[in-house]
């Protein structure tokens, strides 16, 4: 072969090889990611069992057909139909919409309420107390009603509230009144205070949480700068507590939207919400129509805790 031939063939490219450290780079991070989904595993399959499966199931249920004797397994959209009958045929609201406003209406005075009080109470043991074994003791003494069940805890408060009960013969013993008050027991009151008793603690922790990685040196700078307690509280404590105040909303709007217990022992089986009319469907059998109720709820939900996210990014702010 000649020069020139030589001269006109294309130079070989030589690629480098990868680094060897690169290359076990590389198998370290398969390997961590692959333990990783390992160890969230069992954790997934428990979530799928226990909430996913039946989620689905509830799905398909709400577009079967039923009637007063059996449930039949074909398609139907006449459940979804029938929640929202006479709420756009005529002016007035529908029972549908009445009693979504009524169970609206006790979730959003049940998280105000248990917002000042969760958030008076953490800011007390995350910023006064300074003992760690004092805040357990306090976090105990939270805790404790939750030793008994719902049920006990709520009719603990019908000897106190009832007609004859313990408030109103204080009251008219001290001669404040005259006659009983007849809207302490069985009524919105009584249910909410009820709400509030129970799901407080939900809106204690996650704030605790939050104020206790605040960082005090933000407080005296603020101290420092001429702000007063009420400035402080507002543009330093309130901002950096945001996470735990969502996540403390989050967990009492889902808990009161659907709880049927406490407003039928609270307001003596006449005050209507959604979690108590898929319990009464659910008594005579109706399975269908109250899994679309169920759906629906849970639409309503998820709405609700899309729309707090949106103020408050929690990704970002954890």
């Amino acid at each position: 072969m000649t020069d020139t031939a030589l001269s006109a063939m294309p130079a070989a490219v030589n690629v480098p090889a990868a680094p060897a450290s690169t290359t076990s780079l590389t198998a370290k991070t398969r390997r961590r990611r692959a333990l990783a989904y390992l160890q969230a595993a069992p954790m997934a399959l428990v979530f799928a069992v226990f909430f996913l499966v039946p989620l689905l199931l509830t799905l398909i249920v709400s577009f079967w057909e039923y009637n007063e004797y059996e449930i039949i397994p074909s398609f139907t959209v006449q459940n979804y139909f029938d929640v929202f009958e006479g709420c756009f045929s005529t002016a007035e609201a529908c029972t549908t919409v009445r009693t979504y406003v009524s169970t609206l209406k006790f979730c959003v005075l049940t998280w105000a309420c248990t917002l000042v009080i969760g958030f008076t109470v953490a800011y007390f043991v995350a910023f006064h107390v300074r003992s760690r074994t004092m805040q357990m003791a306090l976090f105990l003494v939270c805790t404790i009603p939750f030793w008994t069940s719902n049920v006990i805890r709520m009719i603990s408060w019908i000897p106190l509230l009832g007609r004859n009960g313990l408030v109103n013969d204080t009251l008219m013993g001290l001669g404040l009144i005259k006659a009983p008050i007849e809207g302490l027991l069985y009524s919105d009151f009584s249910v909410v205070l009820a709400f509030v008793h129970l799901n407080t603690v939900f809106m204690i922790v996650p704030i605790f949480n939050s104020m206790a990685r605040i960082d005090r040196s933000l407080i005296e700078a603020a101290y420092d700068a001429g702000a007063t307690g009420w400035q402080t509280l507002w543009n330093v404590v309130v901002p950096l507590a945001k996470p735990g105040i969502a996540i403390g909303s989050i967990f009492v709007v889902t808990l009161v939207m659907g709880d049927f217990v406490t407003v039928g022992v609270m307001g003596g089986q006449q005050i209507a919400s959604v979690g108590k009319v898929i319990q009464v469907q659910m008594s005579a059998l109706q399975l269908p129509a109250a899994a679309a109720n169920a759906v629906i709820l849970l639409g309503a939900v998820m709405l609700m805790i899309v729309a707090m996210t949106r103020l408050i990014d929690l990704r970002k702010e954890l």
